[in-house]
């Protein structure tokens, strides 16, 4: 790969936020990354992106350290124009959830199960309920087998519908995300609600895929950048669908009506359609006046 994407994040107290800033910033200057950073006192969450030597020796530099010597990092290719830049910020939270304080990945998250062990529950017929903790445009790109979508356009809505899992209260519960960050801490919140077997897939969907591309996560992985979508190939099944006419597809774009500007999936016969419009997500939207640069991604 010319270029590379790291992936990582780490919940652990960060007691001086500024001063571990101030030094990411000069590591990825010293080796051209782009990407976004967030730092908070709960812990870490990086994606960057660069020619694949450089990220190697991020990498090694970063480790270094011994808080995150046993991060997890978790690679894919790049194109080198993933980011506009690079992003670096010193937030509340990592996830930006305003859970209550007592939920607190640092101190009880749901047991981490691996993709080798979440692979021989799907082979040998376990009982058990993936819980997808992405937002649902994530999910209509791609999810794993028989997974349950909360409906969530961000995480902090969690609470409002958790309701939707109160009949498999008392069963065995894996929550999933991209990379870990978001089940780890949804992991929590389920567990501060009185939850009995909570589990979070350790690395992410990212890490499942690696592992066993084309199997049980079907469809395409959601990515925050410009690549908007990923896979890592092997016999998989597209079950993203077209907004406006429910054709199997895996293109995104942002409806071009400033003020709806929703992601969604369409094919490449309605991007053509000269009755409603390229760029827009129905015939209400064409008409009207205010206008977004349309983008069709991934």
């Amino acid at each position: 790969m010319k270029y590379q994407v790291l992936l990582f994040y780490k919940y652990i107290t960060i007691e001086n936020p500024k001063e571990l800033k101030e030094y990411s910033l000069e590591l990825c200057k010293k080796y051209n990354l782009t990407g976004r950073v967030i730092i908070s006192e709960e812990g870490i969450n990086y994606t960057l992106e660069g020619l694949t030597e450089d990220t190697e020796n991020f990498v090694k530099e970063f480790i270094k350290d011994e808080r995150f010597a046993d991060t997890h990092i978790k690679r894919s290719e790049g194109f080198g124009k993933s980011f506009p830049g690079l992003s670096i910020k010193i937030r509340p939270e990592i996830v930006g959830t305003k859970f209550p304080k007592e939920v607190d990945p640092r101190v009880k998250s749901g047991k981490h199960i691996t993709a080798e062990e979440l692979h021989d529950w799907y082979k040998n017929g376990d009982d058990f309920v993936v819980v997808d903790m992405r937002n649902s445009y994530e999910y209509a790109g791609g999810h794993f087998r028989g997974s349950e979508d909360l409906g969530m356009s961000a995480s902090r809505e969690l609470p409002k519908v958790i309701d939707k899992l109160e009949n498999v209260k008392d069963k065995k519960i894996i929550t999933v995300c991209t990379g870990g960050i978001k089940c780890e801490k949804m992991s929590a919140y389920l567990m501060y609600k009185g939850f009995k077997d909570v589990n979070q897939l350790s690395g992410g969907i990212h890490t499942y895929m690696e592992k066993y591309p084309g199997e049980d996560f079907l469809g395409t992985l959601y990515t925050y950048d410009e690549r908007l979508s990923m896979h890592f190939g092997g016999d998989r099944e597209i079950v993203g669908k077209c907004k406006r006419c429910g054709n199997k597809t895996e293109k995104y774009q942002n409806c071009t009506n400033a003020n709806c500007n929703m992601l969604f999936l369409i094919c490449d016969d309605c991007m053509s359609d000269e009755e409603v419009g390229a760029g827009f997500c129905s015939e209400k939207c064409s008409q009207s006046k205010a206008r977004v640069v349309n983008r069709v991604r991934g």
